[in-house]
C-alpha cells in the first residue's frame, strides 16, 4: 500500500475521535459531514468499489452516510479542491489547468463563497487537514481566511 493511502487511512480512524468528540445537546441534531479527498486514489481503490484492497473504516463510513458518487475530479488537485470548495467548474475562475505554486502570488479569488464558509454560517465548526493547494503567498487565501477554523493545511 502506498504511504499517501496509509495516512488517508489513518486519519479517517482517527478524524472522528479528535473532531467530533464534543457535540452539545443542540448541535446533536446536526450531522457530522467529513469530506475525503485523495489524490491519485482511483475509483476501484476502496472496498465499498469492489477493490482487492481492505478499507473498512472507509468503507462504514460510505455505508452510513452519504457518497459523492458523481463528483469527478479534475487532472489536478487545485481545480479539483477548488470545484469541490465552490461548486462550481474551476474553467469559471480561471484554475482549470494547474497547481498554485507554493510561490504565486495569486488564488481562488476570495469572493468566491466556500463550502466552508457556507457550513460556518450554519453553525458548523470546521477543520481541514492535508493539502491547500488553492494559494500561498497572500494570507488572505489561506485556509483559515476562507472559513475553516482550524487548519493543518499547506
Amino acid at each position: 500500500m502506498r504511504i499517501y493511502q496509509r495516512i488517508i487511512f489513518t486519519i479517517v480512524l482517527l478524524l472522528p475521535t479528535f473532531a467530533f468528540a464534543s457535540v452539545s445537546p443542540l448541535e446533536a441534531n446536526k450531522p457530522n459531514i467529513l469530506y475525503i479527498v485523495a489524490d491519485d486514489l482511483g475509483w476501484k481503490d476502496v472496498g465499498f468499489h469492489g477493490s482487492d484492497i481492505l478499507t473498512p473504516n472507509i468503507d462504514k463510513l460510505a455505508e452510513g452516510g452519504v457518497r459523492l458518487e458523481q463528483f469527478y475530479v479534475q487532472p489536478m488537485c487545485t481545480p479539483t479542491r477548488a470545484a469541490l470548495l465552490t461548486g462550481r467548474y474551476p474553467f469559471r475562475y480561471g484554475l482549470q489547468t494547474a497547481v498554485i505554486p507554493s510561490s504565486a502570488t495569486y488564488g481562488l479569488a476570495t469572493d468566491e463563497w466556500l463550502l466552508p464558509q457556507a457550513l460556518k454560517d450554519a453553525g458548523y465548526t470546521t477543520a481541514i487537514i492535508g493539502k491547500w493547494h488553492l494559494g500561498h503567498a497572500d494570507p488572505r487565501y489561506w485556509p483559515r481566511q476562507r472559513g475553516f477554523a482550524t487548519s493543518t493545511a499547506r
